[in-house]
């Protein structure tokens, strides 16, 4: 039994959340490995729009395991706040379960998160401000905490008394800021672990079990490729592992089962934050781009950087990961353009090439641009490959040949059934 692997392409924000849940109906548990409430998913069912950010996307279906795997950090009263949200909405949260070993994002990591960024002057990061850096600084320093420990009085007062006094002297003595009070915390989270006590459950065990089942796995990253840690535009990068890589070191299940592959692209480009964005438009067509396809961040609200789709850039993504086929999302909200530009290559200097450069040669590269015919015709809910305009097949079509990978659904609007299934996975 294979099971699949979905990732971002890009910079985030490519519309995992609607592929997720429409994989997650032919899965039997979905699988979050990585991130924390810095990512944002929305799915859109029967009308209703859900915004998620630490619950995988795989929850509308009750009878789904949705696992909230070790790779990931969590900040338990977003949690707590999500599930009650989705409670209040009548999705049901007996299936949900949340691995011992993920670290928590205490108040702390938020407030050295955004007093950090604020020090970083003219070369800020881009940073949500949720903590996630911190608290995988933490991990990696071995004096995080983890959900288990929240789950006993005396580990997680002792624990975080010690933890209190590296942080708070940080805060004191190089930001002049104000300490946290250690009993003020312990009363604030100590009732939360008894909202998350019937969730928490071993999950490596678990999903070996299921996969010995013969039962189905999904996957699902958060944030994208070419903001990993290593192999992203660094240091304008998330703190951990979002590609393929990150699914065994984030779960513990071993890489011998997983073997499809699929990477989600957007038809255009955004990205959040600061960073290298070679395709940026800045004038009237980027500004058209952010309006059709509402371009704010589900998780900040700020407005997303926007520009044409940068193929070095999916190719560079689809290498690292070892991609087997494509989702393409919002097609549809190129319609209106009378021409879609492409990105085939930068030119550095005295030469062009057809690879992702470096981050500091992106951020003088000039992109080679390939201009492609629009289309006028809404597209919006077509849900067949055949009906759509010549041009955005055409489209389709040169994004397969100028990558190599097979473009498996293309989404054109963010209902559930506004998808083209192409090909298979």
């Amino acid at each position: 039994m294979g099971h699949k692997i979905l990732i971002g392409m890009q910079w985030g924000d490519e519309g995992k959340g609607k592929i997720t849940d429409l994989l997650a109906a032919e899965s039997d548990a979905v699988v979050r490995f990585s991130g924390g409430n810095n990512a944002g998913h929305t799915v859109v069912a029967a009308g209703q729009k859900y915004e998620l950010h630490l619950i995988p996307s795989g929850i509308l279906y009750p009878e789904k395991l949705c696992l909230i795997a070790s790779g990931v950090v969590v900040d338990p009263r977003s949690l707590v706040k999500e599930m009650t949200g989705l409670k209040k909405r009548g999705v049901a949260l007996d299936n949900l379960y949340l691995s011992p070993e993920a670290h928590l994002v205490m108040p702390y990591h938020l407030r050295l998160d955004k007093l950090e960024e604020e020090g970083r002057s003219s070369e800020k990061i881009g940073t949500t401000g949720r903590g996630i850096g911190p608290a995988y600084a933490d991990k990696s320093a071995r004096r995080g905490l983890r959900v288990g420990d929240l789950l006993s009085r005396e580990r997680f007062t002792a624990r975080l008394e010690k933890a209190l006094s590296y942080q708070n002297a940080i805060l004191e003595k190089l930001y002049r800021e104000p300490v946290f009070d250690l009993k003020e915390l312990t009363a604030e989270f100590l009732p939360l672990a008894e909202k998350l006590r019937p969730h928490v459950k071993s999950l490596p065990s678990l999903l070996w079990k299921i996969h010995r089942q013969g039962r189905q796995i999904l996957f699902e990253g958060a944030q994208g490729a070419l903001l990993d840690l290593d192999f992203g535009t660094y240091p304008y990068v998330t703190s951990s592992h979002p590609g393929a890589g990150g699914v065994s070191s984030g779960t513990g299940f071993g890489p011998r089962y997983l073997t499809s592959i699929i990477g989600v692209a957007k038809a255009y480009l955004t990205r959040v934050g600061q960073g290298p964005f070679p395709t940026e438009l800045t004038g009237d067509q980027g500004e058209k781009l952010r309006e059709q396809g509402q371009e704010y961040g589900v998780t900040t609200g700020r407005p997303r950087r926007c520009g044409w789709l940068d193929l070095p850039a999916l190719r560079y993504a689809a290498m690292l990961n070892s991609v087997s086929a494509l989702a393409l999302t919002k097609l549809d909200v190129l319609s209106g353009f009378s021409e879609i530009k492409i990105c085939t290559g930068y030119k550095l200097e005295d030469r062009i090439t057809e690879r992702l450069p470096d981050v500091f040669q992106l951020e003088s590269a000039r992109p080679v641009f390939q201009t492609l015919p629009g289309w006028q015709r809404d597209i919006s809910g077509v849900t067949s490959f055949q009906q759509l305009p010549s041009e955005a097949r055409h489209y389709i079509n040169f994004i397969e040949e100028e990558t190599g990978i097979n473009i498996s659904l293309i989404s054109t609007g963010p209902e559930r059934k506004d998808i083209i299934h192409r090909k298979p996975l």
